[in-house]
């Protein structure tokens, strides 16, 4: 019984192993060539397994890029900071803590999403579907930012819930990150506290 425990934890370790090894050559291929599209037989030959292995690991095309997606958020880039803001029992520091952990979360791997937003636009059934799936996550989080800032009176009185969500979700989006970040070339601080600024401004009490 031992040995058998033993040699299914090697198992584990060696899928989990090249799960990594394919995850590693997309987001090297991102970063290297964001304009260059991304083939499946290209990632193989980086992670030095076989195309069949990729699908197997990943079921399509689509899996692979849906599994880096989650990868770069919960794993590359500390989504877990944009996790404790949502839980601050202050709806303000919500706000702030929300902005500010996204920002760095962007930061941290510009690049590769740049390539993941652009390549969106193109690609519908594979990467478009991975990206679509985190901006519908990020407008529900922006909905329940919206509803506890209303809730804890702290929306101006002529901003609807639905307008302060609108407006979170564009001033939390890549693009506005990027507009500052790449546009107008700010430090990663100060791009936070624009976007901070302009938020409390429109939408704070």
């Amino acid at each position: 019984m031992a040995t058998r425990k033993y040699e299914q934890r090697l198992r584990a370790e060696a899928a989990e192993e090249t799960r990594r090894s394919i995850l590693d050559a997309v987001y090297d291929r991102l970063r290297r060539a964001p304009s260059t599209p991304v083939s499946v037989e290209q990632v193989a030959r980086t992670a030095g397994v076989s195309r069949s292995t990729v699908y197997l690991v990943f079921g399509s095309r689509a899996g692979l890029f849906d599994a880096l997606t989650t990868d770069l958020w919960w794993h590359r880039a500390g989504f877990q900071a944009v996790v404790d803001a949502v839980e601050h029992p202050d709806a303000r520091e919500h706000l702030r803590g929300g902005i500010d952990a996204g920002v760095r979360v962007f930061a941290a791997h510009r690049d590769v999403f740049r390539a993941l937003f652009s390549m969106a636009q193109l690609d519908a059934d594979a990467v478009g579907g991975a990206i679509a799936r985190i901006e519908e996550n990020r407008a529900g989080g922006m909905a329940h930012l919206a509803q506890r800032l209303a809730e804890q009176e702290v929306l101006r009185p002529e901003v609807t819930v639905d307008e302060a969500a609108d407006l979170l979700w564009l001033l939390a989006s890549f693009d506005s990150f990027d507009q500052l970040y790449t546009g107008r070339n700010l430090p990663v601080d100060d791009v936070s506290r624009t976007l901070i600024a302009a938020a409390e401004r429109s939408l704070c009490r």
